[in-house]
């Protein structure tokens, strides 16, 4: 059965929804105005149990059916902004200047509240669903710190399932694939140390500049000569920070990026060979190079029962000619990979269309994806949680 019926009805309604979080974007953990509205609609939509709070301002809603006992399923989304300036000039933007929804987390929550609605309406399985709606996906680690506080074992959550739109999959296709979908990522800093003085006598001086211009350039080989060509892992350097004059060679200079991979064995390699690079540029130009290393989210990695069984769902609504069962992997970083590290479960991507790319300040979420990742959702529940 493709879209459903109730679904398509609701679009509207809940599109309305969408573009009134997308106005009221906010960051991180402090998410007031989001979490409000996300509990206010699961209470009016009459589920069991609504539970604030979780994780700051995360919201957890439980919602029973009607046919008899059984186990407990959880559904996420995540809730939060970026900090980017909006310039898509719709009547509905971002209220707040540098902040906006440029990764279509107003869409997920969106979607995940219309497939409340449905489910509190007709509660057409049996046990129970967990509707979560995470804060702090965008590095502040909400998924990671929900787990931590006990969500999977204070409302009995067996299995987990995660959606993400995908700009560029035209809109009533998904994708996924078994094991590793999603990057580990870390983040790294650099401080290189020298010795300053005149521009003009630079003999006098070990000039942090051109030592850490050396480092950026090592640094590519990690990829490029270290690594397995076969594997994949990414080191970028994202900021170069040094000096504040023409005429003075600073006494420090600081870079800093990311790293990303899909094993952990690439991870460890790509730390050690930055920590040599470094140590052995440092002893060739006499400066102190100190390197920061912060291994951030880990790999959303897909179980293979769940991704098979969420595929086969996406091809109820989709068709299966219209889900992508083996996407590559992509090198971007989600923090539904702790909830995956708690619970079996799977991480699927739903067409967004021909749209401005994720992290874009003139991305929108397309709403006409909405009644596709609703009957998603609700045909996901009714099946796991079958009489």
């Amino acid at each position: 059965m493709p879209i459903l019926n109730r679904a398509a009805e609701m679009q509207q309604e809940v599109a309305g929804w969408r573009q009134h979080l997308h106005s009221i974007p906010e960051l991180n953990f402090d998410l007031p105005q989001t979490s409000a509205f996300v509990e206010k609609k699961l209470a009016e939509f009459g589920c069991d149990e609504v539970a604030a709070g979780i994780a700051k301002t995360g919201v957890v809603a439980i919602i029973k059916g009607r046919l008899g006992d059984g186990p407990t399923i959880g559904l996420r989304a995540d809730m939060d902004a970026l900090p980017i300036n909006e310039i898509t000039g719709r009547a509905y933007q971002s209220q707040s200047p540098g902040k906006m929804h440029a990764c279509g987390h107003d869409g997920h929550t969106a979607m995940l509240l219309g497939a409340a609605k449905y489910l509190a309406e007709t509660r057409n399985f049996a046990g129970s669903v967990a509707l979560i709606f995470q804060p702090a996906e965008e590095g502040g680690g909400g998924g990671n710190v929900m787990v931590k506080e006990g969500m999977m074992e204070r409302f009995g959550i067996e299995k987990v399932f995660g959606m993400h739109n995908m700009p560029g999959l035209p809109v009533g296709q998904f994708a996924l694939r078994p094991g590793p979908i999603m990057a580990a990522t870390a983040e790294f800093t650099i401080t290189v140390k020298g010795r300053g003085g005149h521009a003009a006598m630079p003999h006098g001086t070990i000039d942090p500049i051109v030592i850490t211009s050396q480092i950026v350039g090592a640094l590519q080989t990690i990829t490029s000569r270290s690594a397995d060509p076969v594997e994949a892992l990414v080191v970028s350097v994202t900021k170069f920070h040094a000096g504040d004059a023409y005429n003075v060679i600073p006494e420090i200079a600081e870079i800093a990026g990311t790293v990303r991979t899909l094993k952990k064995e690439m991870a460890q390699l790509a730390r050690e060979r930055m920590q040599a690079i470094c140590d052995g540029i440092a002893a060739a130009h006499g400066a102190s190079i100190k390197v920061d290393y912060d291994a951030n989210y880990p790999v959303t990695f897909n179980h293979a029962e769940e991704t098979v069984f969420a595929g086969d769902i996406a091809a109820v609504i989709a068709g299966d000619a219209r889900v992508h069962r083996a996407m590559p992997p992509v090198m971007g970083g989600e923090d539904f990979s702790y909830m995956l590290e708690a619970r079996p479960g799977a991480f699927i991507f739903i067409g967004n269309g021909d749209t401005a790319g994720l992290h874009h300040p003139g991305y929108d979420f397309n709403d006409e994806v909405i009644a596709h990742g609703m009957s998603y959702w609700v045909r996901l529940t009714e099946t796991a949680l079958a009489a």
